[in-house]
């Protein structure tokens, strides 16, 4: 623990000596890059990169407190939105790529903690360059129904009133690089997503309030492929969601608090089964929920976001074909709690999932759980220092691994 603080004190110092105006002429380098962007946009060309590092540690319980390798961990993505309508003239259609880099190997979990939803939610095995998602997109009737298709994240999602929905999605627990970063606490382990893959999705949104959308995706995709193989060779599994929602606002002295109240269903055809078992199992459904609300808005400012807002999940999914049959999560989120610190959040969430009782050999405690808080820092527009601290209560949903505290440090750099 001792050794996390002091990393997090120093890596904090450092960073704010960066965000100073003349270190490295960072001032001329965001106004080059401002320059770039506009002259990009006027042409159709939406860019962005972003870089993430984490360092974590294990503190006591887990699998070991003094392993060193994966407690550094960090990628970086790109993504381009072109415009079609300006590059050539198709209406209402837009082309998006989003390329990623991640590193090292391996992390804390396999080497330190053992748990089996995942205390870093942002890594994925060393990869040096992938296309992870190249679709298309169409729009129709005022821009309420739309179609994608190509190589997709299925947890992409849309967005209703602002709100991130299809699928799966939430405002408060949904993006590891700048949210919470257990994998429980960013999508539902009950739900079988596909790794980035061929795919289409339809969202239709015939009222303002009201949404409905339908997708199907490659089930044995790997983001390092194209994904015809998969998807077109041998057995053709595609997983199917579908979800619908409602995105109230309910009015206060400071004005309306957005909510989002998601109901989904999802399908998976391919053989599979849990982890003590030989026998497949095809035909695999589940349903899922997910909620978010704001409670509370310190100003009546339209723009303005700061105050409490809330998030609920619960999943269920079959114990014969998988490890998780019952899934929940719960937290809180509070933008702007100290004075002067309008752009800071706090943030604190709770996930439980249940074990098959099928799989009894595996697993000799019936669940794993998780609490975790983070502090995001708001240095810079561009860069944002999160220190935080997660509990796991039977990692990996063994008895003879003591419980889990984590410590971490994330900065996340976009431009």
């Amino acid at each position: 623990m001792k050794t996390a603080v002091i990393f997090a004190v120093f890596s904090t110092a450092g960073l704010w000596a960066f965000a100073e105006p003349d270190h490295m002429h960072k001032e001329g380098v965001l106004r080059r890059l401002g320059a770039l962007d506009e002259s990009l946009a006027s042409a159709g060309l939406d860019f962005s990169m972003c870089l993430t590092s984490i360092y974590q540690i294990n503190t006591q319980g887990g699998l070991s407190t003094h392993r060193r390798q994966g407690r550094s961990t960090g990628s970086y993505d790109i993504e381009l939105n072109a415009d079609l309508q300006r590059l050539l003239g198709i209406d209402n259609a837009v082309l998006y790529m989003h390329t990623e880099s991640t590193w090292p190997g391996r992390d804390i979990d396999q080497t330190s903690v053992g748990s089996y939803f995942g205390v870093n939610g942002d890594f994925y095995p060393r990869n040096s360059f992938s296309i992870i998602e190249l679709w298309y997109e169409q729009s129709f009737l005022d821009d309420t129904l739309r179609f994608r298709v190509g190589k997709l994240d299925m947890t992409g999602g849309f967005e209703c009133r602002g709100c991130p929905v299809s699928f799966d999605g939430n405002a408060y627990a949904n993006d590891e690089n700048t949210q919470f970063l257990n994998s429980a606490l960013i999508n539902n382990p009950t739900i079988p997503f596909p790794d980035y893959g061929l795919g289409a999705i339809i969202y239709w949104q015939p009222v303002e309030y009201w949404y409905i959308s339908a997708g199907a995706a490659d089930a044995q995709a790997d983001r390092r492929e194209t994904g015809f193989n998969t998807a077109f060779h041998d057995e053709d599994y595609f997983l199917t969601m579908a979800e619908t929602g409602i995105t109230p606002r309910f009015f206060c002295d400071n004005g309306p608090l957005q909510g989002a109240y998601r109901f989904g269903m999802w399908y998976d055809p391919q053989p599979k089964v849990h982890s003590d078992s030989n026998r497949l199992y095809r035909d695999d459904t589940g349903f899922y929920l997910s909620f978010d609300q704001a409670i509370t808005k310190e100003n009546s400012s339209p723009d303005d976001t700061q105050g409490l807002g809330t998030f609920f999940r619960y999943g269920y999914a079959h114990g014969r074909a998988n490890d998780v049959v019952n899934f929940y999560s719960a937290g809180l989120q509070y933008q702007g709690l100290f004075e002067g610190r309008d752009d800071d959040v706090l943030a604190v969430g709770f996930a439980h999932g249940s074990f098959s009782d099928r799989a009894d050999i595996t697993f000799s405690e019936d669940y794993e759980s998780v609490l975790e808080t983070y502090y995001s820092i708001m240095l810079t527009r561009w860069m944002i220092v999160s220190p935080s601290l997660q509990y796991v209560t039977n990692p990996g949903g063994d008895n003879f691994v003591d419980d889990a505290l984590i410590a971490g440090i994330r900065a996340h750099i976009a431009f």
